[in-house]
């Protein structure tokens, strides 16, 4: 063997060894990279998909009312309760708009690309809480989102809201005037009724015999002040499919009969400047021995006046043997039209709904849940609550105007009229044909449009 033949051996197999030294070095190379993945690996994804979570998290935005409704307490417990049930969805409340008043949807939008802790001051809320005062403006503004697609409730009617309290009026009555009046006994009919007022108005009591307040900035002052006398007698605007009608017998003889309180004055002062709450406020300081107000009101007057100083009973009827009626005042939830997720606002009114037997129990609200066949503790263990549950038992609820489309204008027709009505001494007849009259010739479709 030559040695050109051996160096070509030796060379070949000095390369075979270097070669199988850079397989063996790639080979841990492999090893160690696949390890290091499998180590770093599930630290980075865990990473992304945290930022991922981070990135998918809803802010809404809740009206402020709700805490005036529902107090900062109750809110502050609700609010941490559903968050902890649903981490992606961050729940504030906004500074919002006023009820019917729409903004752009780009505030929310806005505030969750950019991460904000706080609303923008013009931010408008995803999520309404309100009562009946408002429920009409939103109407109006088309400012609620329908829920029936939500709900499955079909029924042929739009579901814009979902009541969480109910509250039925009553007539409220200071036990100490009415006995040292001579009475023991609140009155049951409005003979009885005009009795009392005249003896404690004409007595020397430093009192008036009843209230009306009808104050415009006072959403709610028609429906406890007129209509309760109205559906009390058996009354309902809505007994014709045509639309509202005010103009019958029955109703002609509940305004002669708040005619007669006004015109030998039997009422507070000042009905069209005053309005509920300061109402409220008179009757506790024993200035109005007669008074309808919400059951809400109770708890507050136990506060101020003591159990043993008022009591509560039904409103007077007109003694035609009609059906005990009332009205039903509630506060309800429901989700902006603009709202750009209308998907997680949904999921926290269900939370609320389900949540509506607390509210109703902090609240003391009677009836409260409607649906509830049986009441709660507070309901069964109370003197005060039993008694307003079983006039809730015995009436039957009609219709008012909340939520319906035009309920903005069919009520300033009516405050309109009676305001004439108490100071023009205009005859009762007079004023029912004039309130028809402006009813009959509102557009209603253009309204709710």
């Amino acid at each position: 063997m030559s040695l050109l033949e051996k160096d070509s051996i030796d060379n070949n197999n000095h390369n075979n060894a270097k070669k199988s030294i850079l397989l063996a070095n790639r080979t841990d190379m492999l090893i160690i990279i696949a390890l290091f993945v499998l180590l770093v690996g599930p630290l980075v994804t865990g990473l992304f998909l945290k930022q991922g979570e981070k990135t998918k998290q809803v802010n809404l935005y809740l009206s402020p009312r709700c805490e005036e409704l529902f107090t900062v307490q109750i809110m502050e417990k609700l609010l941490a309760e559903f968050e902890e049930l649903n981490p992606d969805i961050k729940i504030r409340i906004g500074s919002g708009a006023a009820a019917g008043e729409k903004d752009s949807k780009k505030s929310n939008a806005s505030d969750d690309a950019k991460g904000k802790g706080a609303p923008s001051p013009g931010a408008v809320p995803d999520i309404f809480i309100f009562d009946e005062g408002e429920f009409s403006a939103l109407v109006a503004a088309n400012s609620l989102l329908e829920l029936n697609s939500f709900t499955n409730y079909d029924s042929g009617f739009v579901q814009s809201a979902v009541p969480l309290v109910s509250f039925m009026d009553l007539l409220f009555y200071n036990i100490n005037i009415l006995s040292e009046a001579g009475f023991d006994s609140p009155p049951k009919s409005r003979d009885a009724f005009l009795t009392c007022a005249r003896a404690v108005s004409k007595g020397e009591f430093n009192a008036s015999g009843s209230a009306i307040s009808l104050n415009p900035d006072d959403r709610q002052s028609l429906s406890r002040d007129i209509f309760s006398w109205i559906w009390a007698g058996g009354g309902d605007f809505w007994a014709e499919e045509k639309g509202p009608s005010v103009n019958t017998r029955p109703i002609i003889n509940d305004l002669t009969f708040l005619g007669i309180l006004s015109r030998e004055g039997l009422l507070a002062p000042d009905i069209f400047k005053t309005t509920g709450s300061q109402r409220i406020e008179q009757f506790a300081q024993g200035k109005i021995a007669l008074m309808i107000a919400s059951a809400r009101a109770i708890p507050y007057l136990r506060e101020k006046m003591g159990d043993k100083a008022f009591g509560i009973t039904t409103i007077p009827d007109s003694g035609t043997g009609g059906k005990y009626n009332i009205g039903l005042s509630a506060i309800y939830s429901g989700i902006n039209s603009e709202s750009t997720h209308p998907d997680e606002a949904w999921r926290f009114l269900e939370f609320l709904t389900q949540k509506s037997p607390l509210l109703c129990a902090e609240l003391k609200a009677i009836p409260g849940v409607v649906s509830d066949i049986i009441p709660g503790d507070y309901v069964q263990d109370d003197f005060f609550y039993s008694k307003a549950w079983d006039i809730f038992e015995s009436a039957k609820i009609v219709e008012g105007f909340v939520g319906k489309p035009g309920a903005a204008e069919y009520k300033a027709a009516v405050l309109h009229e009676l305001e004439t009505f108490f100071t023009a001494e205009r005859s009762a007849q007079e004023t029912v044909v004039s309130i028809q009259r402006r009813w009959d010739t509102l557009d209603i479709q253009e309204i709710s449009d």
